[in-house]
C-alpha cells in the first residue's frame, strides 16, 4: 500500500457559469458547490483525437443567435432539446475536456497517483454527435492519452445511465475494458447496456455491462460491485483505472431511480455512536456510492476520477465532496460548514444523505444471474492482453518508465507541471499524437473523416 498518495484536483470556476436553459436538468453550477489545479482549455486538435473534425468545428462556431441558420447541421450532430446550444458552449467543452486530458497526462508523467476532475465524466458523447447532455467525450480523450503509456486501461462507470459513448469508442479493442453498472430496461436512456453486449472482434468479452432495475439498495449494489470489480482487476490486470462517479445513481436524484446513499458506512456508524449500539461488525457497514470509490482506491493503481450525471445539485456536491475525502483518506464531519452555497443544503445542512425507499425490483436471483453471466464472460479471457513495450529514456522519472512504442515525432516536454502558469500551454502539447492500432476504437457508422488534424 502506498504510504501517501499524491492527489491532483482539477477545477476551473468558469465551468459552473454556463446555463443550459430553463427547466434543463443539467446544472453546471453544481460544480461550484463542490470545489486546485486549473486545467488548460483543450485545443480543437485535441478534441479531434476522437471526435470528427466537422463536429468539433461546428461546436466551435455555433451559438444561440446563429443556430437557426443551420437546421441540417443541428439535426446531423443531434443538437437540440437534450443538448441545447448555449452561450460559451465550446469553452465549456474545452474546460471539462482539458481537465480530464491534463489529469491523464499527470498520471502518465507520474506527477500524481490519483487525479480528480469532477467537471468531467460526460460519457454519452459520440464521435460525430452530442448525446445525453454530453457534447465532448472527455473520458475517451483521457483514455486515449493513458493508452500512450499503459498497455491496458480499465474504465468503470457507476452513473445510473449506461456509459454508452465510452463503450462504443473501445468496443473493438482489448486495450480498454469498460465496466458499467446502470439502470436498464423500460426505455430508460440510452437504451443500451444489456449484459449480452460484450464487445466484438478483438474487443469481445472486454465490454462488461451490469444492467440493474429500479430501487437497488446500498448492500446489493456494493456487494455486486466489489465482487465483479475485484475479479475484473484480477483477470485484466490494468495499468491504470478511470472511474466515472455519476451521482445520479444516488437516492432522490431528479432523473435517477436507485436507492443508494452517499456513504452508508458513515451514516450507520454515526447512528450507532449516538445510540451507544456498537454490536454490528464494521465490515457490514461499508456500503453506498462512496464505498465503490474506496474499493477501487484500494487496488493502489494509478486512478483518474471524474464526475458525470447528477441532477439534484445539492446531493451531487455532497457526494463528490465526500468522495474527495475518501480519495484523500480523510473522514469529513457530517455538518457542512458555512459557505457561499449553504442555503442549498438547508435546513439540516448535513453532508451525507440516507438511502432511498423506493421498491427494489432487483431480486437475489436476478442479481445472481447477472453476476454469473459476467463471471462466465471473464472466464473467456485467457490472459491479460499485451502490447509491445520499450524503455522511455526521454521521460524524467525516479525509476524506468515503460510505455507503448511511439513514433519519433512524439514528445513530452521536460517541465515541472506544479510550477507552470496554469493559463499558459506548452507548445509541444499541441503536437501530441494519438497512439493507436487501426482497430483501437470504434468510430461510428458515420466514420468517413480522415482529416482530423485539419481542425
Amino acid at each position: 500500500m502506498r504510504s501517501k498518495d499524491k492527489i491532483s484536483y482539477f477545477y476551473d470556476g468558469d465551468v459552473g457559469n454556463v446555463y443550459f436553459g430553463p427547466n434543463h436538468p443539467m446544472k453546471p453550477h453544481r460544480l461550484c458547490m463542490t470545489h486546485h489545479l486549473r486545467p488548460h482549455k483543450a485545443y480543437p486538435v485535441e478534441l479531434a483525437q476522437f471526435h470528427s473534425a466537422d463536429y468539433v468545428e461546428f461546436l466551435q462556431r455555433i451559438n444561440p443567435d446563429t443556430q437557426h441558420l443551420f437546421p441540417e447541421e443541428m439535426a446531423k450532430f443531434k443538437l437540440g432539446e437534450d443538448c441545447p446550444v448555449f452561450d460559451d458552449l465550446f469553452e465549456f467543452c474545452q474546460i471539462y475536456a482539458g481537465g480530464t486530458i491534463d489529469a491523464a497526462r499527470r498520471l502518465n508523467n507520474q506527477l500524481c497517483d490519483i487525479a480528480i476532475n469532477w467537471a468531467g465524466g460526460l460519457h454519452h458523447a459520440k464521435k460525430c454527435e452530442a448525446s445525453g447532455f454530453c457534447y465532448i467525450n472527455d473520458l475517451v480523450l483521457g483514455i486515449l492519452e493513458l493508452l500512450k503509456y499503459h498497455a491496458r486501461v480499465l474504465y468503470i462507470d457507476i452513473d445510473v445511465h449506461h456509459g454508452d459513448g465510452v463503450e462504443e469508442a473501445f468496443y473493438f479493442t482489448d486495450r480498454v475494458m469498460t465496466v458499467s453498472f446502470h439502470k436498464y430496461g423500460n426505455m430508460f436512456f440510452p437504451g443500451s447496456g444489456d449484459v449480452k453486449e460484450i464487445g466484438e472482434r478483438e474487443g469481445k468479452f472486454y465490454a462488461i455491462n451490469v444492467p440493474l432495475k429500479d430501487g437497488i439498495d446500498d448492500t446489493s449494489f456494493t456487494r455486486l460491485f466489489k465482487t465483479i470489480i475485484t475479479k475484473v482487476v484480477e483477470t485484466y490486470q490494468p495499468g491504470v483505472i478511470v472511474l466515472q462517479c455519476g451521482a445520479d445513481s444516488l437516492a432522490g436524484d431528479r432523473l435517477g431511480c436507485f436507492n443508494l446513499s452517499i456513504d452508508g458506512a458513515s451514516l450507520i456508524m454515526n447512528w450507532l455512536m449516538l445510540n451507544y449500539l456498537l454490536l454490528v461488525t464494521f465490515e457490514l457497514l461499508l456500503t453506498g456510492h462512496a464505498e465503490c470509490v474506496r474499493i477501487v482506491k484500494k487496488f493502489n493503481l494509478p486512478l483518474l476520477v471524474t464526475g458525470g450525471g447528477g441532477y439534484t445539485k445539492e446531493n451531487v456536491a455532497r457526494c463528490w465532496t465526500v468522495e474527495t475525502g475518501v480519495l484523500l483518506d480523510t473522514e469529513l464531519a457530517n455538518e457542512i460548514p458555512d459557505n457561499d452555497y449553504i442555503k442549498y443544503f438547508a435546513p439540516e445542512c448535513s453532508l451525507r444523505i440516507p438511502s432511498g425507499h423506493i421498491e427494489n425490483f432487483n431480486s437475489k436471483s436476478y442479481l445472481g444471474t447477472i453476476k454469473m453471466q459476467v463471471m462466465e464472460n471473464l472466464r473467456c479471457i485467457q490472459h491479460a492482453p499485451s502490447v509491445q513495450m520499450q524503455e522511455a529514456s526521454s521521460i524524467k522519472t525516479n525509476s524506468s518508465t515503460r510505455i507503448i512504442i511511439v513514433p519519433p515525432d512524439f514528445y513530452i516536454p521536460d517541465f515541472d507541471e506544479d510550477e507552470r502558469n496554469p493559463d499558459e500551454r506548452a507548445d509541444q502539447h499541441t503536437q501530441d499524437k494519438q497512439i493507436q492500432r487501426d482497430d483501437e476504437y470504434y468510430e461510428g457508422d458515420n466514420d468517413n473523416d480522415h482529416n482530423m488534424e485539419d481542425v
